[in-house]
């Protein structure tokens, strides 16, 4: 992988990391079309995913600040701590998958585009039932709840297969349970944090042993890392925006047409 391979792949990776379109979906399309090896991509994916979570911290800066200070300088139970306690609810379902399926994930990763084509139409067709249901709903909605969280979890464990968009998935998992616009969007980009960080560094861990062998060199990976970070920011901004302004149903489109055109060259 050259330096501009990794700068169009970071690109891809920190834009769809957010945008309901899938990022290991745009990843494993990316990757294919300009033909970088495997291991390079598993080294290069574990780096633009720390990328991306720094991303978030960055956006969301002012209110982890508030959830670290409140759970950890007060004894007392708080909303903070309630929030927390959410967040570590929908976390138990992609733990579950992490700890006893981890292998049997990784093996749908580099075997082509027919499983993403499909899982992007299924993303599509998420993301249009949601954009119907809160046309519908006659409410504003309501906060995020242990309920909620649990079932915005087990939306997330699903979306470890390539092609279907976690941001995608847990947002309108939370919108179709009547979530808040604005209250979904944000615990869905802080519930990953914890997971995408501990999977990193477990990752950066066997890299660093020797375990997972790289051929990666410096320059690409500081490329990649960099790209993914400043298309993170600005993409987890936009998101948040297109979310309150219910615009869901063009990336439902999109979805819809990058995810048939994988499966027609798959076929074809």
């Amino acid at each position: 992988m050259n330096w501009l391979q990794a700068l169009l792949l970071g690109i891809v990776q920190g834009l769809t990391e957010f945008l309901p379109v899938s990022s290991s979906g745009h990843l494993e399309i990316g990757q294919a079309l300009l033909g970088t090896s495997g291991e390079e991509n598993l080294s290069f994916a574990i780096i633009v995913h720390v990328a991306t979570v720094l991303s978030t911290l960055v956006v969301f800066w002012n209110e982890v600040t508030k959830l670290f200070q409140g759970t950890f300088t007060s004894l007392k139970w708080n909303k903070e701590k309630d929030y927390v306690a959410k967040i570590l609810v929908s976390m138990i379902p992609v733990f579950v998958v992490g700890m006893f399926f981890k292998d049997q994930v990784e093996a749908f990763f580099g075997n082509g585009l027919l499983l993403v084509g499909v899982c992007l139409l299924v993303t599509a067709l998420l993301l249009a039932l949601s954009e119907w249901i809160i046309t519908k709903r006659k409410s504003a909605g309501h906060e995020v709840g242990y309920k909620d969280a649990i079932l915005i979890g087990l939306a997330q464990a699903c979306a470890v297969l390539p092609g279907l968009s976690r941001s995608g998935t847990t947002i309108a998992t939370g919108l179709m349970s009547g979530v808040k616009k604005e209250s979904v969007a944000q615990f869905s980009f802080l519930m990953v944090l914890i997971p995408i960080l501990g999977e990193a560094f477990l990752d950066l861990l066997k890299l660093i042993k020797g375990e997972i062998v790289s051929e990666l060199d410096l320059l690409p990976a500081v490329v990649g890392f960099f790209a993914a970070f400043v298309t993170g920011c600005f993409a987890c901004r936009f998101m948040i925006e297109i979310v309150r302004r219910q615009r869901l149903i063009w990336f439902a489109v999109y979805c819809a047409i990058i995810g048939s055109v994988a499966i027609f060259a798959t076929i074809c």
